[in-house]
């Protein structure tokens, strides 16, 4: 199967999760797995949120994102991942001056 995010329409997500000003992605989910291909401008963040019946993996393909993980905070650069299992914590901010791009994997959401 192929997913080509470039032909899905961007939803722009303001206060996700609780986070500042906006985060855009593009989507694909089903029953078994949601892939997004994201984008946060400087000082933007995904709100502190538990995984609590799911995981999520966090792919950065531009800039560097700061990653707080059950209260540590980790550098996220370009090409590298973090990973938060099921019943822990995480969030996602831009603290650069420059957007940062990622992909995001949430498998198990059971969701569409």
């Amino acid at each position: 199967m192929i997913i080509n995010f470039d032909a899905m329409e961007e939803q722009v997500l303001p206060n996700f999760k609780g986070g500042e000003k906006q985060f855009k992605t593009r989507m694909y989910a089903d029953e078994a797995c949601k892939i997004m291909r994201a984008s946060l401008e400087p000082g933007a963040s995904i709100g502190l949120h538990t995984h609590e019946t799911d995981s999520e993996i966090v792919f950065m393909l531009q800039g560097t994102g700061v990653v707080i993980s059950d209260g540590e905070r980790e550098v996220l650069p370009a090409g590298s991942c973090h990973y938060c299992p099921n019943g822990h914590s995480h969030s996602l901010r831009n603290e650069s001056d420059e957007v940062i791009a990622f992909y995001a994997v949430v498998p198990g959401t059971g969701q569409k």
